[in-house]
């Protein structure tokens, strides 16, 4: 017998408004779960939040009656340890940007391949609720959560604490991207820094690592891509 899948364990909720996407995403995954609630608005999957207890809310942002962002941020006041992910489109950006304030996440932009999502969820359950301190980020590289350490290939990288910093913020978004406003605010404590001076501050992690372990989100973000 084969070692049951860790998204077995779980229960998620899938909050969007046009039938046809939801069909389809749930078709395609939610045989991977303990169990799979599906809701048309924002009102809907508040009530099945509250009813179900999900451990992760998988939502759109615009919908009837209570978009995406009120419903998470009434999920968050309720529950602030429930993972919530957004599928928003590019043109949303506005919007994605006030969920670093409701606390979202992860972000994913549509369309969403249901792989990359299970990808990114399957991510979550081994930074969220494994007991391992070691995240697998591939091409030999690993990220010490409790001793704060990169590691390639065995070896540890030699990074400055604020390197370790950003590094660690982009492992905790790993999967998907962390967006320029949220990592102002959480890296830099919303100090005043321009976007020249974190892609200078990019480039000479890059140097340390590869080129392509850090890789730029077009007008949104920094993303770690092994």
């Amino acid at each position: 017998m084969g070692t049951q899948s860790p998204l077995k364990k779980l229960s998620v909720l899938y909050v969007e408004d046009e039938v046809d996407i939801r069909k389809s995403l749930a078709n395609a995954i939610e045989d991977e779960f303990g169990k799979f609630i599906t809701a048309a608005d924002g009102n809907e999957g508040l009530k099945k939040f509250k009813k179900f207890e999900p451990d992760i809310v998988i939502t759109d942002i615009l919908m009837p009656i209570k978009d995406g962002l009120e419903m998470a941020k009434e999920i968050k006041a309720i529950s602030k340890d429930t993972v919530i992910i957004i599928l928003s489109a590019f043109s949303e950006k506005e919007r994605l940007f006030k969920a670093i304030d409701v606390g979202i996440d992860k972000y994913l932009i549509k369309p969403v391949h249901p792989d990359d999502l299970l990808s990114l969820i399957t991510n979550i359950v081994v930074q969220k609720f494994s007991a391992s301190n070691i995240i697998e980020l591939g091409k030999g590289y690993e990220f010490d959560k409790n001793k704060k350490i990169l590691i390639k290939d065995g070896k540890p990288i030699v990074l400055t604490k604020k390197e370790i910093f950003f590094t660690s913020f982009l492992v905790s978004h790993f999967g998907t991207f962390a967006l320029h406003e949220d990592i102002k605010r959480s890296v830099w404590a919303n100090k005043k820094v321009n976007d020249a001076a974190i892609r200078t501050f990019v480039k000479r992690i890059r140097e340390k690592t590869d080129k392509d372990f850090i890789k730029n989100v077009p007008a949104l973000g920094y993303k770690i891509s092994t």
